[in-house]
C-alpha cells in the first residue's frame, strides 16, 4: 500500500511540474496577434482638448464675476 501511494505521490509531483512547465511555454509563445509595426505615439489630443476646455471654463467664470459686479 505505501508502495501505490509512493507511486501515485511521484505520478502527481510529475504531472505538477510538466504542467508548470507547459503552461510557461504556451505563454512564451502567446504574442500578441496584431503587434504594431511602426513606433507607437500618445495621443496628445485629448489632453489638448482638456486645456482648451478648461480655458474656455475659465473665461466664462471671469465673465460671470464682472456681469456681477
Amino acid at each position: 500500500m505505501k508502495a501505490l501511494f509512493a507511486a501515485l505521490f511521484a505520478v502527481m509531483i510529475g504531472l505538477t511540474f510538466a504542467g508548470s512547465t507547459f503552461a510557461a511555454e504556451e505563454k512564451k509563445d502567446a504574442a500578441p496577434a496584431a503587434a504594431p509595426a511602426g513606433e507607437m505615439k500618445k495621443d496628445t489630443g485629448k489632453k489638448a482638448e482638456k486645456k482648451e476646455k478648461k480655458a474656455k471654463k475659465e473665461m466664462k467664470k471671469e465673465e460671470k464675476k464682472e456681469e456681477k459686479k
